[in-house]
């Protein structure tokens, strides 16, 4: 169907809608006729409409009714799979029927109390308010069931045609009831590519403010920020931070990204930090198909954090140039720091943190070429994060120097095939010492303890550096190691006659 040219919508089209929607699951058609003749009502609402439209597939399924949650609870028992209530006191009943899954939530009326994030659940009596109270338009229509009759009381349709988020009453209140909505503005704009409309946009740094923490939940801000940065459009994720930081709302969830708007002058000339962290970003999300990764949440929070250090590190240099001396070190710390406070698990901070930490080490090579032992402290350093490391590492490049940016490029390619050629040569992802602990053990004399971890580590370095040594090299090796540390060391084997 045609997304029509505005309201209100004729005859037709609202055949042509009813049409679309019927043919989502004929799971919903059956619960819409088990609701009405029963003598309630039910609505297929939100998002499955809102992407039908888009001809975008919906895993779930969203529904309103005007029957109170134990009704609800009553209705489906003998018709789905599986129930589950634990959204209940939202009003709100999850259930299973095949492998469809559906969400129905009783007409709403909420209030917010201002003093908490929470709302004050009251329930309400018709579908239009229920659509009311919703965050955008494009998802304020909805199909009453079970014969899809298509209701659009804010132009939805319409604003999903020119790409524009509006709220359904005035965005300030809309923002106030629920200010994560603030969020979910910018989310929509990275998943749908769309734009806020300019009194949406006004509203979102007006009320910037009340996304500061406790009044939002860590968690909740996390979630939109992932559901953001994961946008499967190419320029989704940095389209979604740059209207972050263009409504101040960065400032309140990630002000490490404002913070590189650094302010060139007289005595500090540098490039635009901030422009360069989206340019990478872009560039990073176009390098994960080579390094066979999806929407990879860690390379794009590593490409968006990557030179958070470097407010804190600049120093002016002689001839009016600026340094930015152990940034990466600093940005490490500040991401691990961000990341924490904004609940990521601590796979997500740790790996990457690490990745901030390590987005400089290729060019402490410089462009010559690798030795082996370089190789080797590349790829142990950087472990599992090896793929996501070489996308970071290329989408840093920025320079608008054309010869310099090949050197670059051709530099890195030398690396990437070294790895290549001495994985296929020593198994470099399990790099192991010569002799294991058992064997340490046993050649000193000596029983489990620290001092077995201190030695292994030393024939791991030396295993880095040298590369592969037969069994009698690594006792050797060993044996020098205990006595310049001085342990007693036992006589080497006499040789055979």
């Amino acid at each position: 169907m045609p997304v029509p040219e505005g309201d209100p919508l004729t005859r037709r089209q609202l055949a042509a809608a009813a049409a679309l929607l019927s043919g989502l699951s004929p799971r919903v058609t059956e619960l819409g006729r088990l609701f009405v003749t029963a003598g309630h009502e039910l609505a297929l609402v939100g998002g499955p409409v809102r992407d039908a439209f888009l001809r975008r597939a919906s895993a779930d399924f969203d529904l309103t009714t005007d029957a109170p949650p134990d009704r609800i609870l009553t209705l489906v028992a003998g018709w789905a799979d599986q129930v589950w209530d634990v959204g209940i006191q939202f009003g709100t009943i999850g259930l299973r029927k095949g492998s469809v899954h559906f969400e129905i939530t009783t007409y709403r009326s909420d209030s917010y109390d201002r003093r908490s994030r929470k709302p004050v659940v009251a329930y309400g009596r018709s579908l239009v308010d229920d659509l009311s109270r919703r965050d955008f338009t494009v998802n304020a229509m909805a199909a009453r069931l079970p014969g899809y009759e298509f209701v659009d009381p804010f132009g939805g349709v319409t604003d999903l045609q020119r790409k524009v988020l509006r709220t359904p009453g005035p965005p300030q209140a809309s923002f106030t009831d629920d200010p994560l909505r603030i969020l979910r503005a910018a989310r929509f704009t990275a998943q749908l590519g769309f734009t806020v409309a300019p009194e949406v946009r006004a509203a979102m740094t007006e009320l910037a403010r009340l996304l500061a923490p406790p009044k939002v939940s860590a968690e909740r801000i996390e979630g939109e920020l992932t559901k953001l940065l994961r946008s499967p459009l190419p320029d989704g994720p940095t389209a979604g931070i740059a209207l972050l930081v263009e409504t101040a709302v960065a400032e309140q969830v990630l002000p490490e990204i404002p913070a590189l708007q650094l302010e060139a002058d007289e005595h500090f000339r540098h490039k635009d930090v901030y422009q360069h962290t989206l340019t990478v970003l872009s560039q990073a999300i176009e390098l994960e198909p080579r390094y066979d990764l999806q929407q990879d949440l860690v390379l794009r929070l590593a490409a968006l954090l990557h030179d958070i250090g470097k407010p804190r590190t600049r120093t002016r240099l002689p001839g009016g140039k600026v340094a930015f001396h152990h940034h990466e070190v600093v940005g490490a710390k500040m991401a691990r720091k961000r990341l924490t406070q904004l609940r990521y698990s601590k796979e997500v901070v740790a790996d990457v943190s690490r990745l901030v930490e390590l987005h400089l080490r290729f060019h402490g090579y410089g462009e010559g070429e690798w030795t082996d032992s370089a190789v080797r402290r590349y790829v142990t350093g950087a472990g599992q994060l090896l793929p996501r490391l070489h996308a970071l590492t290329r989408a840093d490049c920025t320079t608008r120097n054309k010869a310099k940016a090949l050197r670059l490029a051709a530099a890195y390619d030398d690396l990437e095939a070294r790895i290549t050629e001495l994985a296929a040569q020593e198994e470099l992802d399990r790099i192991r010492p010569d002799l294991n602990g058992d064997q340490i053990m046993a050649i000193l004399g000596i029983p489990p303890g620290p001092l077995v971890g201190r030695a292994w580590a030393y024939l791991k370095e030396l295993r880095i550096e040298a590369g592969p040594l037969d069994h009698d090299a690594a006792v050797r090796a060993l044996l020098r190691w205990a006595a310049a540390e001085g342990l007693p060391v036992p006589p080497p084997d006499e040789p055979a006659d």
